[in-house]
């Protein structure tokens, strides 16, 4: 799996062959079809095991933040270690083949329900006791942050692939969030004076 995801951020999903695959791997191209049927259930199987990882480490980053600045901050060190790890690459790659395989696409699909679900949950226990909070729609706050999200690195590809234009956007907000927060009372001072800090 990890020659998988190797071969799939390097190479591109076109070139990341079972030949490539196993080359880099150092096994037989027939283990692959004997443990997972095809190469894109090796695709799947690998991104399955890299998302259940990413979105452990996020949960334990994310958890306990209930400032808006402190937030994005966590968000952003958390996104350049996606990057590095190229984790956001192999998912980009294979949305793209999932314009041509409908199996894929619902797979891919139901890859991101655990990541919309803790989003939501998140978000959730953020906005708890903030006056404003129902006026919103959770479901769309979480569709737009994890859409926002995963596409960043496509729009970073198509505008020439420098990584400083996301670097740049987080720390605008980061400033925006700490003009806002105070305002909305999402920062730690505002919620110990409501009494909400948890």
């Amino acid at each position: 799996m990890d020659a998988a995801l190797d071969s799939l951020r390097e190479e591109g999903y076109a070139a990341a062959t079972a030949r490539s695959i196993a080359a880099r791997g150092g096994f037989n191209a027939a283990l692959i079809f004997y443990h997972f049927g095809s190469v894109d259930e090796l695709f799947l199987a690998g991104l399955e095991r890299s998302s259940g990882a990413r979105l452990a480490r996020y949960r334990a980053a994310i958890g306990g933040v209930t400032d808006l600045v402190e937030f994005v901050r966590v968000l952003r060190r958390l996104y350049t270690e996606d990057l590095d790890a190229g984790h956001i690459s192999a998912v980009q790659e294979l949305v793209a083949a999932s314009a041509f395989s409908v199996t894929m696409g619902s797979r891919l699909a139901a890859l991101m329900e655990p990541w919309f679900a803790f989003s939501e949950e998140f978000i959730r226990q953020f906005l708890e006791g903030v006056p404003f909070a129902r006026h919103l729609d959770v479901r769309d706050l979480t569709f737009g942050m994890v859409s926002l999200y995963t596409g960043l690195e496509t729009m970073t590809r198509l505008t020439g692939g420098d990584p400083a234009r996301i670097v740049s956007l987080f720390q605008t907000a980061e400033r925006v969030a700490r003009t806002v927060g105070p305002l909305l009372g999402l920062t730690r001072t505002t919620r110990r004076f409501r009494g909400e800090a948890r």
